[in-house]
């Protein structure tokens, strides 16, 4: 085995990590007799020639030693079919060469279709396909094997194969739709239906999102990390979220869906809560949250009571969050009672994903000035993680400046909205803080003392030092920033759409200048498909500008009206999506306009 490795210039080429001259000594070591040395070269290999889905130059060189190592190793084929696989399906500069090079050592491992380890034989099948056109020479042997093979999970593979190779898609339909009138392993029916609904027409047949239901609940793999070409092959799930009439229906019949449509598709939350809370477990409470406060709300959760009384403090902690969102009778009581059992945990408990995200705060931001009982339980005990709610009831913050003032910087925003009646006391605590370094102590003294001087000052240096923060903060002082602008001009012209648009929002609250900060902001609304709070805070200065340029409208057009999700956030904290917002402002942008 690796005859002639050592003819070829692997110091000439790269891998993920540079150099590829270490390549000879990873495949010597992943033909050694020693187990733990075979594993350790394997996923060497792996790491450098595969590395995140990525092929390189050394990947094509290595490729027809892996085809060895597959037909002769003394490990067996697995790992290095594995391994041809991930070059086969790779992405990168080198990607075509590499699946070049794996469809050339197709033929010498075709005997491995046959092998008796099933997971052989499965893997076999994802390097053809892999190839994809490539491939089609193999079509033949792809329909023998289907007539031999009789393992369920190999079947179903085979057929999977077949489909994406298959160039007559009459073929194609009726072998799968066979199947479905036939007894089948579970396996072999859910891919049939898999590789049916892949190209059926929306909206999709309601016969065959029916089946697709049983199918999945007969077998419900998990195809997270499918080995299929992303091009051609879509998930069962993936493909029934296309159409939410569908999506909604295979929920219904017991397919796990319900969360996954609102994270596709707006004002399906009323449809998608009630199978949410069907079987609820404490896991699910964020999304729940999440759902809910896209809803009317206001009734009864009797699924959420248990939840509430539970042992566990994290778990009361997000029911109680979780009652708030859903404004259910009594949710401040809830809130209170569990400020008054649980302080700490209310005020610090951390529960993924209700990561940043507390009860205190949603319950101000639900319920407005309902929420006064609550925000007065902060006043008379008073706490770094709460104290921020007191911004909005600066009548309850008024009588405990003394207090705040110990809290500091926490409370530098809410002895700032307190302006000229937080006293000079606090105002020479802010200044020493403004002196320390902190920004929103020197925002909170102006506001307190309407000098803006120590705030500028401060800035200054931060924006020299290229700080993002900094940008933003001078937007806060409005006009009062005016001798920042020397060192805000710069930023429009950062290397980033973000920093630019952050950049000509503050310059637009300083001067009320549209010319050159208006068309910035069209600009990053236009450019990115995926939005997310930088497009937020442009929609909303274009809408307090009352300015819409026509490079933005599509953009805009989209965010107000698309029935799909333009905001997809990666993680859930049960705070509403930032799909909301973005639509709120992207309509209220296209009124004013």
């Amino acid at each position: 085995m690796l005859e002639g490795i050592d003819d070829i210039g692997w110091a000439g080429l790269e891998h993920a990590y540079g150099g590829a001259e270490d390549v000879p000594d990873m495949l010597r070591a992943a033909c050694s007799p020693d187990p733990e040395g075979r594993e350790r070269g394997f996923e060497d290999l792996a790491s450098s020639l595969c590395h995140q889905g990525s092929v390189y130059a050394a990947t094509v060189a290595a490729v027809p030693f892996l085809a060895e190592l597959a037909l002769h190793g003394p490990g067996g084929p697995l790992e290095p079919l594995w391994l041809l696989h991930g070059a086969a399906d790779g992405h990168g500069p080198e990607y075509l060469e590499c699946r070049r090079a794996v469809s050339e050592a197709l033929p010498q491992l075709l005997g491995l279709a046959r092998h008796a380890d099933r997971e052989v034989r499965r893997a076999v099948l994802w390097v053809i396909a892999a190839c994809e056109d490539r491939s089609l020479p193999l079509l033949p042997l792809l329909r023998a094997r289907w007539d031999e093979e009789e393992d369920d999970e190999v079947r179903a593979d085979l057929l999977t194969a077949l489909g994406l190779l298959e160039v007559t898609p009459t073929v194609r339909e009726a072998r799968s739709r066979k199947l479905l009138t036939e007894v089948v392993g579970p396996r072999t029916r859910r891919a049939a239906i898999t590789d049916l609904l892949r190209t059926a027409p929306l909206p999709l047949p309601a016969d065959l999102v029916d089946a697709a239901a049983d199918a999945y609940g007969a077998a419900p793999d998990d195809e997270t990390h499918h080995p299929w070409p992303d091009g051609r092959y879509r998930r069962l799930e993936e493909r029934l979220l296309d159409d939410p009439e569908a999506a909604l229906r295979a929920a219904r019949r017991g397919m796990p869906l319900a969360w996954e449509i609102t994270r596709a598709w707006r004002d399906r939350e009323h449809e998608v809560l009630p199978l949410l809370t069907a079987s609820v477990t404490g896991g699910d409470l964020c999304r729940i949250a999440r759902v809910g406060a896209e809803v009317p709300g206001g009734g009864t959760a009797a699924w959420l009571v248990p939840f509430l009384v539970s042992p566990d403090p994290a778990e009361r902690v997000v029911a109680t969050y979780t009652a708030v969102r859903l404004r259910v009778p009594d949710a401040l009581g809830l809130v209170l009672r569990l400020m008054e059992e649980l302080p700490d945990e209310t005020a610090t408990l951390r529960t993924m994903p209700l990561s940043d995200e507390q009860v205190v705060p949603a319950a101000v931001e639900v319920f407005g000035e309902a929420a006064e009982p609550v925000a007065a339980r902060v006043a008379a005990c008073l706490r770094t993680e709460w104290v921020g709610v007191l911004r909005h009831f600066p009548h309850l913050a008024a009588d405990r400046v003394d207090e705040l003032v110990r809290l500091l910087p926490a409370s530098a925003p809410v002895l700032g909205a307190l302006g000229p009646a937080a006293g000079p006391r606090a105002a020479r605590a802010l200044l020493e803080g403004a002196r320390r370094g902190d920004i929103p102590s020197a925002l909170a003294h102006a506001k307190v003392t309407g000098d803006a001087s120590a705030a500028v000052g401060l800035l200054r240096t931060a924006l020299e030092g290229r700080s993002g923060e900094a940008v933003e903060a001078a937007g806060a002082l409005g006009p009062g920033a005016a001798a920042l602008l020397p060192a805000l001009e710069p930023y429009l012209r950062r290397s980033t759409r973000e920093s630019r648009a952050s950049a000509a929002t503050t310059i637009w609250r300083i001067t009320g200048r549209t010319d050159d900060t208006a068309p910035v902001l069209a600009r990053q609304i236009a450019a990115s498909g995926a939005y997310h709070a930088p497009q937020l805070s442009a929609l909303r200065t274009l809408t307090a500008m009352g300015t819409l340029p026509v490079e933005a409208r599509p953009a805009v057009e989209r965010i107000a009206h698309s029935p799909r999700r333009v905001v997809h956030d990666l993680f859930c904290d049960g705070s509403p999506s930032g799909d909301v917002a973005a639509r709120a402002a992207a309509r209220e942008l296209l009124a004013v306009t």
